[in-house]
């Protein structure tokens, strides 16, 4: 059974999941809340109105320094050393299930990898408040079973969320929910607020 992990908690991924886990998928959905009827602006901007928004998950690659040696997001699907993969950009948030996929193999992750931040924007610069239903989990992806769940608080004027992290620590990798708000359309624009909770 899954845990739900509360803002700040800390988990072993092996105790929780009952033995060393390889490969886990860290998966994001929302919903886009529903509108009573599209505004002007909305309809000339495509989304404004709440029917539609672009999230998009990254992970950023830190050493022990804190350096950012590698990212993975909608514009670069994979990690140069191919332990990490996204599985592809949604612009909406349609439909049941994640909405978009991040698979980290945890064996192939290089020796000097420390940490995997995971993050999700709001590409299309909506806020927070114009979503709903919000969570990233991580599945192991052997057996499919989820491990843990965070639902991100969805309500707010920030327009990006640092979600979790996956660290190493005593020969483990361990999980750590940060749910801190942040803004920006892109990873990019997200890196800075990220160092700090390193």
């Amino acid at each position: 059974m899954a845990i739900n992990l509360q803002k700040g908690q800390k988990i072993s991924l092996s105790k929780e999941s009952g033995g060393s886990l390889s490969k886990v998928v860290m998966g994001l959905g929302w919903d886009a809340k529903k509108s009573g009827g599209k505004s002007l602006l909305g309809g000339m901007f495509g989304g404004g109105g709440g029917d539609s928004i672009d999230l998009d998950a990254s992970c950023v690659l830190f050493d022990d320094t804190n350096k950012a040696v590698d990212t993975v997001y909608f514009g670069h699907l994979k990690s140069k050393d191919g332990s990490i993969v996204h599985t592809g950009d949604n612009r909406t948030g349609d439909g049941d299930g994640d909405d978009e996929q991040i698979i980290v193999d945890l064996d192939k992750v290089p020796a000097n990898v420390k940490s995997l931040v995971f993050t999700v924007n709001s590409f299309t610069g909506q806020t927070f408040d114009s979503v709903e239903n919000a969570y990233c989990r991580l599945v192991d992806s052997g057996s499919k079973t989820e491990v843990a769940r965070y639902t991100l608080s969805a309500q707010g004027s920030h327009t990006a969320q640092i979600m979790a992290k996956l660290y190493r620590h005593n020969g483990e990798w361990k999980m750590h929910a940060i749910g801190e708000n942040g803004t920006g359309r892109t990873i990019e624009n997200l890196l800075p607020q990220i160092i700090i909770h390193l």
